[in-house]
């Protein structure tokens, strides 16, 4: 990954929740979403051409995912501008991770990475 270059000024925001009403624990079937707030704090705009992650149940099972764009999308977010959006995942535990990274590119068709930190999934009450 030579080419790229990290982070650019692109501070990633994420809020969870876990969704009982589409989960089902005795199936071990637990889903969770996820809103995810990408700001752009750089003087140009940047457009979020792909995602990649990698999620991680509580038995150390790895997923990984690629694709391209969120939801449908390839957003340009303008400077000091925001996108947000929202998607899930399921896991076959009650608490798990991910983690990441997107893509983004710039006017001049420069691109680079922006991490996507850690962040926990997890049921209410199950980490004490």
């Amino acid at each position: 990954m030579d080419p790229f270059e990290y982070g650019r000024n692109i501070t990633i925001d994420v809020l969870t929740s876990y969704l009982p009403d589409q989960s089902d624990p005795d199936a071990h079937r637990f889903v969770f979403s996820y809103q995810i707030t990408v700001t752009n704090h750089n003087p140009e705009p940047v457009k979020l051409i792909s995602r990649r992650w990698l999620i991680t149940d509580g038995n150390e099972q790895v997923q990984e995912v690629e694709g391209e764009g969120v939801v449908g999308e390839q957003p340009t977010i303008e400077p000091d501008d925001s996108f947000s959006y929202t998607s899930g995942t399921v896991l076959a535990t009650e608490v798990g991770s991910m983690q990441g990274h997107y893509e983004m590119m710039t006017d001049d068709e420069q691109t680079f990475i922006a991490p996507i930190p850690p962040f926990t999934l997890a049921q209410p009450n199950a980490l004490h």
